[in-house]
């Protein structure tokens, strides 16, 4: 019984793992199409501080009396397609999460029902081939929270912006990337990396 328990675990950790290395994939590529949205939208911020610094009032476009509001609303009609385009992105990156989330969830729920058989001994035993299940579902939870704090903070830094906060619209491409976090990334490429005879065998 207890070794059937044990089993079933590692085949829904697994299955856990192999989301997680797809998903991660996905989420980095999202995230890289990301990158020209972000800096587009703060070189449309550079242009209409740009064209609010500038008086054409007094250059030879000044016969074109309705020329510098023309140009203001079609730089903010550009910010808004740029908007929209990076909306479809943080929705992808949501489908990924709560891809994730449902997973995790799967195996701690799991976990939890079987705790009797799955006790501390059974939890922290690990070979050279296996991590130790309690070591896997700590990864796991760090994998998830991981990405569940980069959408968040991304999806707030979008929710904040205006356009009529233009600093802020120029200085979006250095907080976004703020937000990055090598250490969190590449602590998902070592977790998959030490599971990786676990997931083959």
């Amino acid at each position: 019984m207890a070794q059937m328990c044990v089993a079933s675990c590692h085949q829904k950790l697994k299955q856990c793992f192999q989301t997680l290395e797809n998903n991660h994939k996905a989420w980095n590529l999202v995230q890289n199409e990301c990158t020209p949205l972000i800096s587009s939208l703060g070189n449309l911020g550079e242009q209409l501080i740009a064209l609010d610094n500038v008086q054409l009032n007094v250059t030879p476009l000044q016969r074109f009396p309705d020329l510098q509001e023309r140009l203001r609303i079609k730089l903010l009609q550009a910010v808004d397609v740029v908007l929209g385009k990076l909306a479809d992105k943080l929705d992808e990156l949501q489908r990924l999460l709560k891809t994730m989330d449902n997973q995790v969830s799967t195996v701690f729920q799991f976990y939890e029902q079987n705790t009797a058989t799955l006790d501390l001994a059974t939890c922290t035993m690990r070979s050279s081939t296996s991590p130790s299940i309690a070591d896997m579902l700590e990864w796991l939870q760090d994998a998830n929270s991981y990405h569940r704090q980069q959408f968040l903070r991304r999806k707030y830094l979008l929710q904040v912006l205006t356009p009529d906060d233009l600093s802020l619209l120029q200085e979006v491409p250095k907080r976004w990337e703020s937000v990055d976090s090598p250490d969190g990334d590449e602590h998902i490429s070592d977790t998959l990396l030490r599971v990786s005879l676990f997931v083959d065998s």
